[in-house]
């Protein structure tokens, strides 16, 4: 069967947990490092999803000060249980165990975090059974090197796990067992894990049992869902939730990852969410048809006074106390610890635009393209003069200047990648940057995309794009996205 090539949610939007409330569909994702945490999406048909904000949007929440790139939120669980929406997931960032939250609109706000301590791990999910009592399963080890899919029974109004933890299942033996979600369909408990690892070997393997601490059998024909050793374009896939639909039709959403280029081939805009059909066959599930979202674009996001889109997040820090509406009608970017801070969104296409305008006063300040402090493209003004430069791992460049008389429109863009005399070039893209003059573009630099890719810089996120500076008021800021690059011509 073959995997969709188009992803319902694109860009960084990893580990995709799902649930339906009446004839709603909703879906939350990995965080990490950025803040707000975990995006929150409806939909009507698994297919066009809309963003309607984050679970953990408030500091009494979300503690990410410090944090590593590739910390904080990992693989959140999202389940509707007697009218009340519960969200579970691990900041590895924070105290150890898990975190829950609950809300009865998904939109929030949602409550003060509830903490598991004693369940050590990640990848946490939740069920209920017809007698009213809450399974805790996650990913870990305990004492002896047991390790694999652990469980317990929850207490969920204070934490307290009322069982002994126990390994249910280590998988079929690849890598990795995580990302465990357990669902009943009839009277047999399912339990869909991931192995093999996040990348290239990532694949869903599903076991059954009686009840829902098992004992469990592998399914015979696993796994459900790998693309390792394949062609298809989409690969990486794995990590999968399920959900019945109002019909009784199930369907499945997963990661997975678009790969551009040539020879090992290179992703950039992070793991993203694919949906496809579950079938049954034997009381065992099938993978179906892909679900596929729609071709990718024209987008265009603007910043517009006073709230900022949905979609804006800052690495470690909530970005409404970096990023602030000015009574004269523009945005100020501000650090608190007067150090040069990002603020920005996540890169959804292959192909972008990225313009902004911003006057740094008498510090710096730009547009940035970055998988990470490490692997950026920063497009900069300070005083006079504009300057293109390039951080890869410990190695800094610049790639271009030049001087302007007045504050320039500062433009990073992504197009397709040159080679030698009109051959292709290995890399997924081309960085270029530039300023936008009445004329029209003019470049000032490029970088061969894959500096800014996930095999360069390692990780489990993807591109942001967005701002840079410790001090700046900006006039503009606009992004546009396409996969199709005739949308972006000028």
């Amino acid at each position: 069967m073959p995997i969709a090539k188009k992803p319902v949610v694109p860009g960084l939007h990893p580990d995709p947990s799902v649930c339906r409330a009446g004839s709603e569909f909703y879906l939350v994702n990995s965080s990490f490092e950025y803040a707000p945490g975990v995006p929150i999406f409806r939909s009507g048909d698994l297919r066009h999803w809309s963003p309607i904000g984050h679970v953990l949007d408030r500091p009494d929440q979300l503690e990410l000060a410090g944090c590593r790139h590739s910390g904080g939120v990992y693989a959140p669980t999202l389940r509707y249980h007697r009218e009340r929406f519960w969200m579970i997931t691990t900041n590895v960032h924070d105290q150890p165990g898990q975190v829950l939250v609950t809300a009865t609109d998904p939109a929030g706000a949602w409550s003060r975090p509830i903490r598991v301590p004693d369940a050590d791990g990640i990848d946490p999910d939740l069920a209920w059974d017809d007698a009213g009592t809450c399974w805790l399963t996650w990913s870990g080890e305990l004492p002896k090197g047991r390790q694999g899919i652990i469980q317990a029974v929850l207490d969920t109004e204070t934490g307290a796990l009322l069982t002994e933890p126990a390994v249910i299942w280590r998988g079929t033996g690849g890598q990795f067992p995580e990302g465990p979600h357990l669902i009943r369909r009839g009277s047999t408990w399912y339990l869909f894990i991931a192995e093999g690892g996040t990348e290239r070997g990532h694949a869903v393997t599903v076991a059954r049992g009686p009840r829902p601490d098992g004992p469990f059998e592998p399914c015979p024909d696993n796994p459900l869902l790998t693309a390792r050793g394949s062609a298809w374009s989409t690969q990486s896939t794995g990590h999968a939730d399920v959900v019945q639909r109002p019909d009784g039709s199930w369907a499945m959403v997963f990661l997975g990852v678009r790969l551009r280029g040539s020879a090992l081939c290179w992703h950039v805009l992070g793991r993203e969410t694919f949906a496809a059909e579950l079938d049954w066959e034997d009381g065992w599930p099938r993978l179906g048809e892909p679900i596929e979202g729609d071709a990718a674009g024209p987008v265009v996001e603007e910043l517009t006074g006073p709230g900022l889109p949905h979609a804006w997040v800052a690495p470690a820090r909530f970005p409404a106390d970096l990023l602030r509406y000015t009574p004269e009608g523009h945005w100020h970017l501000t650090s608190p610890s007067h150090e040069e801070v990002f603020v920005g969104r996540r890169q959804q296409h292959f192909f972008i635009s990225a313009q902004a305008r911003v006057d740094p006063g008498a510090g710096r300040a730009g547009v940035e393209l970055r998988i990470d402090p490490f692997h950026r493209v920063t497009l900069s003004v300070e005083g006079d003069q504009v300057r293109v430069t390039a951080s890869i791992g410990g190695v800094q460049a610049v790639l271009g200047e030049t001087t302007v008389t007045a504050p320039p429109v500062l433009e990073l863009r992504t197009r397709p990648s040159e080679g030698a005399e009109g051959t292709p070039c290995q890399g997924p893209d081309l960085i270029v940057a530039g300023v936008r003059e009445a004329t029209g573009f003019r470049e000032l630099g490029r970088l061969d995309g894959r500096y800014l890719s996930t095999e360069v810089a390692g990780g489990f996120t993807g591109r942001m794009i967005g701002l840079v500076g410790a001090d700046a008021a900006v006039r503009s800021f606009v992004y546009r996205g396409s996969d199709d690059l005739t949308d972006l011509d000028d």
